[in-house]
């Protein structure tokens, strides 16, 4: 199976270049999906510098960043790699996103406006006369922005920012696993219990809708993702 490259657009000289290349690379990164292959996917400084059209200086800065952020690891003599999750490991992160998710769902039943949270609707509302199982990939971004969305109307930087360095992880294991099994169909199901609970301003149900759902993808990766070891 062929690795992924990142998808990465020439820069404006107008701005840092330093904050430019990190942002643009973050971005590419979290984009790509990670665990639909075996191999390592590893990015290379001058290929890196001809997509982006800078020097390796700032492409060097950006990495460093990133390297401290944990979503690449530097190794001599041996090349830059996108950092990927061992099974235990993507497990745990699952169990803090669902306690950072499920705090940001009682944040947002107490304090997002009411037009905010009906918009989630609007995320699911192709899919009322087809089934998600039939449309897995378009789903599958549905289901990614949902859970952005709840992150969002939570109001709560720091809880945007924490989660935002698991994203890359949570995005691919979810992509990766949302067509096995009926966990597309049981998704949507939980998804609009959770925006009915949000609308009612129950805020207890839709904290604890929102950590049984993410928990139940934690159940499923320990059960049938053994690949990832």
């Amino acid at each position: 199976m062929t690795v992924p490259a990142l998808n990465v657009q020439p820069l404006d000289t107008g701005t840092t270049f330093r904050s430019q290349v990190y942002h643009a690379l973050k971005q590419a990164i979290t984009e790509m999906d990670i665990y639909d292959h075996d191999r390592e996917i590893r990015l290379d400084e001058r290929q890196l510098s001809d997509k982006l059209g800078v020097s390796r200086t700032p492409i060097r800065e950006a990495l460093t960043l990133l390297e401290q952020e944990g979503f690449i690891r530097l190794q001599p003599r041996r090349g830059i790699f996108v950092v990927r999750k061992t099974k235990t490991e993507i497990i745990e992160m699952i169990q803090v996103w669902a306690a950072l998710e499920s705090m940001a769902a009682r944040m947002a039943a107490e304090h997002a406006p009411a037009a905010e949270i009906h918009k989630l609707w609007d995320l699911f509302g192709s899919f009322e006369q087809r089934s998600p199982k039939d449309h897995v990939s378009e789903y599958s971004d549905a289901n990614i922005a949902f859970h952005k969305s709840i992150i969002q109307l939570s109001g709560s930087k720091l809880i945007q920012d924490v989660t935002d360095n698991l994203f890359i992880h949570m995005r691919a294991i979810r992509k990766l696993t949302i067509g096995q099994e009926d966990r597309a169909e049981r998704s949507i199901h939980d998804h609009r219990a959770i925006i009915k609970a949000l609308e009612e301003r129950n805020a207890d149900l839709a904290e604890r809708l929102v950590r049984e759902h993410t928990m139940g993808l934690a159940a499923h990766v320990q059960k049938h993702c053994d690949f990832l070891e």
